[in-house]
């Protein structure tokens, strides 16, 4: 399944909406690949495995099930996360691109391609949609969770 959707940053017309620089964003977008577990509240660990400047190799642990991906950083415009398919869980990756089309106008546009589980059962229409509309929330969340480190002096 391909989908991707824009969350906006900074809003002019919403006074009451403090505007975050590129670089604000950008830390918190790479804070959410090396601590994932301050975004995302059903996981129960996150080992790091390999790491250099700009990827990592990381183990996350929902109960049993553990999901390996491979995340790579390209500093203040991209992060790439690659997961790994196993019999659990689909292979795929998502790409969240800082997007600036006009200058303190941010978005963040999130790129996702997941694939079927190998002699899974067929894709099915609904259950895409639910999963869309869950990716969405937890995007719009990870924004939340940043600007609340911000204000915290965490970013």
């Amino acid at each position: 399944m391909k989908f991707e959707h824009l969350v906006q940053i900074n809003d002019p017309l919403n006074p009451l909406l403090d505007p975050l620089t590129r670089d604000q964003l950008w830390r918190g977008l790479k804070r959410r690949a090396e601590n994932p577990k301050e975004f995302v509240l059903a996981l129960d660990a996150a080992d790091i495995g390999t790491s250099s400047d700009n990827t990592l190799t990381r183990t996350l642990s929902f109960g049993r099930l553990q999901i390996r991906d491979h995340v790579t950083l390209i500093p203040e415009r991209e992060v790439r996360y690659d997961i790994e398919a196993s019999a659990e869980v689909p292979g795929g990756t998502l790409v969240m691109t800082i997007e600036e089309p006009a200058e303190e106008q941010l978005f963040v546009r999130f790129a996702y391609d997941t694939k079927a589980i190998a002699g899974g059962p067929p894709r099915d229409a609904y259950y895409d949609e639910y999963v869309k509309q869950a990716y969405v929330e937890a995007d719009v969340d990870s924004i939340v969770t940043i600007r609340r480190l911000i204000v915290e002096g965490k970013l």
